[in-house]
């Protein structure tokens, strides 16, 4: 039986049972003190009027008790019919959403009117949860298009540079095998990046006290031979910033942003600043560098995958197009927010804060 006919006979059952023990009560509480046979006192010619007796009112309640429980029973099987078909009204619309959205129309939306009752705040929720799939969707499908024309570049590379080796024996085999090798390790690095993206978002790591004054020291350690090579000048400074998470994966981001803040900087005389703090129990990492002047609207596409605030770079340090996309997906794995602030002076301010935690102290 459909929920509507199970609501149906069971407004109905309820109606029938009300009235049953209303009749009961009827009988229990007034007939039942109402006399078999009427007594008359001999010699008493002042009394003339007709006595009751509970064998006629029986015979005059029985028809009626049954007409009265008929009308009930036909009154709760129509207006229970009724009031389940508006009561089920909205689980109806979203039942059609759901269906909607299983033949893969995501923009559709149930915005229930009415008042603010269960059934609203469930078509709510599951206007919500359509938005935020659409949207994750949209992005899924964007990031696979990009991803398939990054990873398509070097493997035509490849073969192209397969198909010379063939048809030109006399040509130099060492040059071509050099271009192999970095076309091959730019592939490499791109599939690595995909799956470190991947890893991330699924917030599959373990989570452990870190701090990120220690993470900035190390990043800019391993980087500070770039940033010599390129005549970049980094300075850290920050005290003692707790905070949990997946120490690779923070590492990895604080890589991620300092590389980015090296490479796309001035060609002489470049900074980098990078900075560590605790405020209102938020663990805070700032990176600023300077570089090129960008447009609020250019530096709000840059945690986009594939996308780069200038020219694509022809060097051994150049990036896959992800650095950010990866900064930005470690950071909501860690419940924090990401702010790209673009420097009147040029270049960008990039700031990560994550949830603080309070350092344990011994007494």
């Amino acid at each position: 039986m459909s929920v509507r006919l199970k609501l149906t006979l069971t407004y109905a059952g309820f109606l029938m049972l009300a009235g049953a023990l209303l009749l009961a009560a009827v009988w229990v509480f007034l007939l039942r003190y109402v006399p078999e046979r009427a007594l008359i006192v001999p010699g008493d010619t002042t009394n003339h009027a007709v006595f009751p007796v509970r064998s006629n009112l029986l015979r005059v309640f029985g028809p009626r008790a049954a007409a009265v429980l008929a009308f009930l029973l036909v009154f709760g099987l129509a207006g229970g019919w009724i009031l389940a078909g508006r009561m089920l009204a909205p689980l109806t619309r979203i039942a059609d959403a759901t269906r909607m959205a299983t033949n893969g129309s995501l923009s559709h939306r149930i915005r229930l009117p009415g008042r603010n009752d269960e059934f609203r705040e469930l078509a709510d929720a599951f206007d919500t949860m359509l938005a935020r799939l659409e949207a994750h969707v949209a992005e899924q499908r964007r990031f696979a298009a990009n991803a398939s024309h990054e990873l398509r570049t070097p493997l035509a590379i490849s073969k192209t540079l397969l198909d010379v080796a063939r048809t030109d024996p006399n040509h130099d085999t060492g040059e071509i095998i050099d271009r192999l090798h970095a076309v091959n390790t730019r592939a490499i690095d791109l599939t690595e990046a995909l799956l470190l993206l991947s890893r991330a978002d699924q917030r599959s790591f373990t989570r452990e006290h870190v701090d990120l004054s220690l993470i900035a020291e190390e990043a800019t350690e391993t980087l500070l031979p770039l940033a010599e090579k390129r005549g970049v000048t980094i300075k850290t400074c920050g005290d003692i910033t707790p905070t949990i998470g997946s120490q690779a994966l923070l590492l990895q981001l604080t890589l991620n942003l300092v590389h980015n803040a090296i490479v796309h900087n001035l060609p002489e005389q470049g900074a980098v600043q990078v900075n560590t703090s605790v405020r209102s129990k938020t663990a805070v990492l700032t990176v600023e560098n300077t570089g090129e002047k960008l447009s609020p609207q250019l530096a709000s596409t840059l945690t986009e995958p594939f996308q780069r605030g200038t020219e694509r770079i022809h060097t051994d340090h150049a990036g896959v197009g992800l650095g950010l996309a990866i900064v930005k997906t470690i950071t909501h794995a860690h419940d924090g927010t990401l702010t790209l602030n673009p420097r009147p002076a040029g270049g960008i301010c990039i700031t990560v804060e994550l949830p603080a935690i309070t350092p344990h102290t011994d007494r």
